[in-house]
């Protein structure tokens, strides 16, 4: 039986074994694929994931059917994720790298909400202080906040190159890392220091003190044992949903070694009688201003807990 073209052109892709693939970029409707050869393909995702409501996300494993001659290739399967970014939306970071500085003033709010997601997920994270050249003082802050949790804090300059060795270290080995964090903090110049590349960078808007976004997608960048993602800067992270308050605590390890030894059993440490944490805090055994914003992050969750079915 004669078969038409294109009957026969889905026939060879039945038979074709599909390949396996990181998705390092995605721009409009098309996303760049790269093989365990380094080899790049130009794909499109079909239908179904739009139906199923699954949206590609840079880092994902995927299988796909390279394309022939100029035609693109489709991606056919996203693998399931280890983890998953809701911003900057990635997926499977083994590493969250939160870049802050001087200026922007940093949010600490916005860093500890990106630290809660992250503990939850199993991932590690490093605490980058860029611009020490304007003043070491945030840096000097941040390291007393931030002493009891076990997340590396390191200061450097993207400008002079203080404290890029450091850096280098941590993220060399096979993490996937993840440079997040507001927008003017000097991510896409750390990175352009660290690895030796030339990204598009911005300046700081005198006028609201807010960083410019030059980052317009993102992009997984793999040099000198070094596998990173460069993504947006953001300046806003909505509170979780499906977050069962209780649970909150459990993403703070510096609460671990006082679980157990306030007066009430079910103690969230929001101020309750006789509560160990607060004591802990009172006695600067814990950090006063962290646990302050935990527990603003505490009642955005029983906030949305509430609302959750309406």
């Amino acid at each position: 039986m004669k078969m038409n073209r294109s009957s026969t052109k889905e026939a060879e892709m039945a038979e074709a074994p599909f390949k396996q693939g990181t998705l390092i970029r995605g721009i409009g409707s098309f996303y760049t694929v790269r093989d365990s050869n380094h080899q790049e393909y130009t794909l499109r995702c079909k239908k179904k994931f739009r139906r199923d409501g699954i949206s590609p996300l840079v880092g994902d494993e995927v299988l796909f059917q390279p394309g022939k001659g100029e035609e693109h290739g489709w991606v056919e399967e996203i693998l399931p994720r280890k983890t998953e970014c809701l911003r900057p939306p990635v997926a499977n970071v083994t590493k969250l790298v939160i870049v802050i500085a001087p200026v922007p003033e940093p949010d600490l709010l916005l860093v500890d909400r990106q630290i809660s997601r992250a503990f939850a997920q199993g991932m590690e994270v490093v605490l980058v202080v860029n611009k020490c050249d304007l003043s070491m003082e945030t840096a000097e802050r941040i390291k007393r906040e931030y002493r009891f949790t076990g997340i590396p804090v390191i200061p450097i300059s993207a400008k002079n190159g203080t404290g890029i060795e450091q850096l280098r270290k941590a993220l060399t080995g096979p993490h996937l890392c993840c440079f997040s964090g507001q927008s003017g903090a000097g991510k896409s110049t750390t990175l352009n220091t660290l690895l030796d590349l030339n990204l598009e960078t911005g300046n700081i808007s005198e006028k609201i003190s807010r960083g410019k976004n030059t980052t317009r997608h993102t992009e997984l960048i793999e040099k000198n044992g070094i596998r990173v993602m460069d993504t947006a800067g953001f300046n806003l992270l909505e509170a979780e949903n499906a977050l069962e308050p209780g649970s909150l605590k459990e993403r703070y390890p510096e609460f671990a070694s006082y679980e157990g030894k306030c007066r009430f059993r079910e103690c969230l440490h929001d101020r309750e009688p006789g509560c160990a944490v607060t004591q802990a805090a009172e006695q600067g055994k814990i950090s006063r201003e962290r646990l302050e914003r935990y527990r603003e992050l505490l009642a955005e969750a029983r906030e949305a807990w509430r609302d959750r079915y309406d």
